[in-house]
């Protein structure tokens, strides 16, 4: 290759990569713009966060609290809330944690994990590979888990490409679960396009479900931190939550094509296997959180107006229609002390 072929071929890609920066860097800029002039109405209390039986979500009410974290009392989700000065994409709590998944945006975009305790001290933080996705904590607050795109913007992007962790919240990593063997009716699946994401943790510090996908499929999996296994036990399922009795899992199922999917919301009941598809018809991109052993909740956009959002509440036994649990809200969290 002459000097003169090098020179060239190294300012193409010095452009094609200057592009690339500016593109994200717009990208997340105009969000963020689109997002903080959405219009809604909510009464918001600039004080610590309330510290009994609460839902913990992100605020989506237009204004200078736009995507901080914020709760409401657990017995009145539609009033007044608490917001706190953290801001996150992504965010789940505990008594004793916090998991805030943000984008820090500028000329180069950057995308971070933080883990608060029960005082807001930041405990550990590690960089992303990419767009935040999903994140959760075990009941006892000793695991976490965070999901990011490495390619793509959601799951209906054709060959996205995700990294999912679990680490304790001491900070000892087991590293991404595409290294776990993931294993479907039996045989070990290698195919370099697997892919794994959607954390939902047991009681037991061991075991817990994700989604595994490969070649247009998806199963709900179960794994086994011990052993590093992912073990699939249901088709079709995707960004799974355990009961708080661990009897069921709710999860999307997609009812459209991997190109362009619908997902609605399915309880699979563990023991019987027996799948009950719930009656909301919009298309839920969300990994459900559980009110109690009776009720779901999930997050969906509000049509029309960019970046903001409301969470849904829905029997987990399809026996009545979605309502609206908390305005201008997504991501939320039950938090029991």
């Amino acid at each position: 290759m002459n000097r003169r072929y090098r020179i060239a071929l190294l300012s193409a890609i010095s452009a094609v990569a200057l592009i690339v920066v500016i593109v994200f860097g717009t990208l997340a800029f105009t969000r963020s713009q689109a997002a903080k002039n959405a219009p809604s109405s909510v009464e918001a209390t600039p004080v610590a966060t309330f510290t009994g039986e609460r839902v913990q979500f992100r605020n989506t009410a237009s204004g200078a609290d736009y995507g901080k974290v914020a709760s409401v009392p657990l017995d009145d989700p539609g009033g007044p809330r608490s917001v706190s000065s953290q801001i996150c994409d992504r965010v789940y709590a505990t008594t004793k944690l916090t998991m805030c998944l943000k984008t820090d945006a500028g000329v180069v975009t950057t995308w971070t994990a933080v883990q608060t305790g029960a005082t807001g001290k930041q405990e550990q933080t590690w960089s992303l590979p990419g767009i935040p996705s999903r994140t959760r904590i075990s009941a006892d607050s000793k695991l976490v888990a965070e999901t990011s795109f490495i390619t793509g913007e959601s799951y209906a992007t054709v060959g996205f490409s995700t990294e999912t962790i679990i680490v304790t919240a001491a900070g000892k990593s087991y590293g991404s679960l595409e290294q776990f063997k993931l294993m479907v009716d039996g045989s070990r699946i290698n195919a370099a396009d697997r892919n794994v994401w959607g954390v939902t943790f047991g009681d037991d510090d061991r075991y817990f479900y994700a989604t595994a996908a490969s070649a247009g499929s998806t199963w709900l999996v179960r794994g086994d931190l011990v052993k590093r296994t992912l073990t699939a036990e249901h088709k079709a399922a995707e960004c799974p939550s355990l009961s708080p009795d661990g009897t069921r899992v709710a999860f999307k199922k997609n009812t459209g094509t991997f190109s362009q999917p619908n997902w609605r919301i399915a309880v699979l009941d563990l023991k019987t296997k027996v799948e009950t598809v719930l009656p909301e018809k919009r298309s839920v991109d969300d990994q459900v959180e559980w009110l109690d052993d009776s009720i779901v909740l999930y997050g969906l956009p509000r049509t029309g107006v960019a970046g903001d959002s409301d969470v849904w509440s829905m029997p987990a036994d399809g026996s009545a229609d979605p309502t609206i649990f908390i305005p201008h809200a997504w991501s939320p969290s039950v938090v029991h002390p």
